[in-house]
């Protein structure tokens, strides 16, 4: 194993735990914050896929992180817009 496989195995468990955290703040009571963790979610969860897709050579899952970073905030904007009353 190179030094470049074991990196990024370890920034797979950091991201693993990114998640952890990002759904631990999700939970809060309000809902900025659980806006705040759904996104951070979102983020860890389309890196998470960059990486094993650049690991394992599968080809669809940059495709589907592209489509979750270019989703997730615009939903995050358009539900606080909604939230706030427009």
């Amino acid at each position: 194993m190179d030094i470049l496989t074991i990196s990024e195995y370890i920034l797979m468990g950091a991201l693993a735990f990114y998640a952890l955290a990002s759904i631990r703040i999700s939970t809060r009571k309000t809902i900025s914050m659980g806006i705040v963790g759904l996104l951070g979610l979102s983020i860890a969860v389309a890196t998470l896929l960059v990486l094993i897709g650049q690991v394992y050579g599968i080809l669809y899952c940059e495709t589907i992180a592209l489509a979750l970073i270019i989703l997730g905030p615009i939903g995050t904007i358009a539900f606080s817009k909604v939230i706030r009353g427009w």
